[in-house]
């Protein structure tokens, strides 16, 4: 009997695997912006460099996430969904244990090498997680599955915020931490099955898992470009804003250090409330489309508010800092929109692509941020004219994308 024969439960196993699968794959893909500082300073690294071998860092990983994303979404069309799944969760286990090992003069060399692995790794635990979720569940519940693979996901970042606190100066302790999390997580593999709409396309000739097919057509391009670009505003948020929140802090003149650490803990716990509320507001409205459109807003009003906290205390940074990761809690609709999107012998590779091409957008991100410093920007005045561009840039996207919600995924692309 096959998952798409059984009575279907929300909280069935393919959702709590892939919901735990998310929390570990956020707790590693988080972990080095919370631990930059202390890891980078332990390994030798000068004080004025941590910056910029800490960015260095975050765009290789970002680069991984980014080829790892092409290859586990393939093989998710052709081998299947778990297969991707529990890969991807080995890989980024094995690389997080590396991560706590390194050591010796070329430390920085291979800090880069297993943050490349990890970030391979990482690329295709969420993608396979929402494609099986969205497909052993009935569409009327759909969007309130992939909420809880996003919720319980999230706080990962929560959890990797409170180790790194708790063990302190001890590091790759944390490391050791997520990888072990992640290898106790395949014991649970035996209880989750394969998704129907894929064993029932796997006997069929149609071609399965052709990443070049979103090529071929102008149409699938632009509808697969659209998927990518209304996720822009997370990734600048958590990779600039809240990464460098205390460069940010410096110059606005705030009352005390800021700990990105913390910055980043308090996005993310925020952000599982947007998941919550977005995915929920989804479900209300019956629309993924204008969820997004109304936390665009709150994702531009709290980069204003950002961005004019000039001598500001210390709470009232962090507090910004929480609204504003409530206000891109929209990454349960993201993906799922992209999962909606298309067939099922290209869904998971679109579902995988996408959130990985739109972390992998940070690099670019990164680029413009600098390039407008570069053209005579102050710090503060291109981080802001960053984000405006971010913001402007998905909201038209999304405003021009087919609205997906309740609609049939039983289909392939021709």
């Amino acid at each position: 009997m096959n998952s798409a024969s059984k009575p279907v439960k929300l909280l069935n196993a393919a959702v709590i695997v892939a919901s735990l699968g998310y929390f570990v794959d956020i707790y590693d893909l988080l972990l080095f912006g919370i631990i930059r500082i202390k890891s980078l300073t332990s390994l030798g690294v000068s004080a004025d460099k941590i910056d910029s071998v800490g960015m260095w860092l975050i765009n290789i990983q970002m680069i991984g996430m980014l080829i790892g994303g092409i290859i586990w979404g393939v093989l998710g069309d052709k081998r299947g969904r778990l297969s991707v799944l529990f890969g991807s969760i080995l890989l980024y286990s094995v690389a997080n244990v590396a991560n706590g090992m390194i050591g010796g003069e070329n430390a920085i060399f291979w800090y880069m090498v297993w943050r490349f692995i990890a970030g391979l790794g990482l690329a295709g635990e969420l993608g396979a997680g929402i494609t099986l979720v969205s497909e052993v569940l009935p569409k009327e519940k759909r969007g309130i599955g992939t909420m809880i693979v996003a919720s319980v996901g999230i706080s990962g970042a929560v959890a990797a915020y409170f180790v790194s606190e708790y063990f302190g100066d001890n590091w790759r302790i944390c490391y050791y931490i997520g990888g072990g999390l992640g290898l106790a997580l395949l014991i649970l593999r035996i209880s989750v099955v394969e998704s129907g709409m894929f064993n029932n396309i796997k006997q069929s000739s149609v071609s399965r898992g052709n990443y070049f097919k979103f090529f071929t057509s102008k149409e699938r391009f632009f509808r697969y470009l659209k998927c990518i670009m209304i996720g822009l505003p997370t990734w600048y948020v958590v990779g600039i804003l809240m990464t460098f929140s205390n460069a940010f802090a410096e110059k606005m003149g705030v009352q005390g250090p800021i700990n990105p650490g913390k910055a980043i803990m308090i996005c993310y716990a925020a952000l599982t409330f947007g998941d919550l509320a977005s995915g929920y507001l989804s479900q209300i409205m019956r629309s993924r489309k204008k969820v997004l459109y109304i936390f665009y807003t709150l994702v531009l009003i709290s980069v204003v508010l950002y961005f004019n906290l000039y001598g500001a205390s210390v709470q009232l940074f962090y507090t910004v800092c929480g609204v504003m990761g409530f206000s891109v809690g929209f990454w349960a609709i993201f993906v799922t929109v992209a999962a909606e999107q298309f067939g099922t012998n290209l869904r998971a590779t679109a579902a995988t692509t996408v959130p990985n091409y739109a972390r992998g957008m940070l690099p670019v991100i990164s680029l413009m941020f600098g390039g407008l410093q570069t053209a005579g920007l102050s710090y503060l005045q291109s981080g802001l004219a960053t984000g405006v561009i971010c913001i402007v840039l998905a909201f038209g996207f999304a405003y021009s994308m087919e609205e997906t919600f309740g609609k049939d995924l039983d289909y392939v692309e021709e």
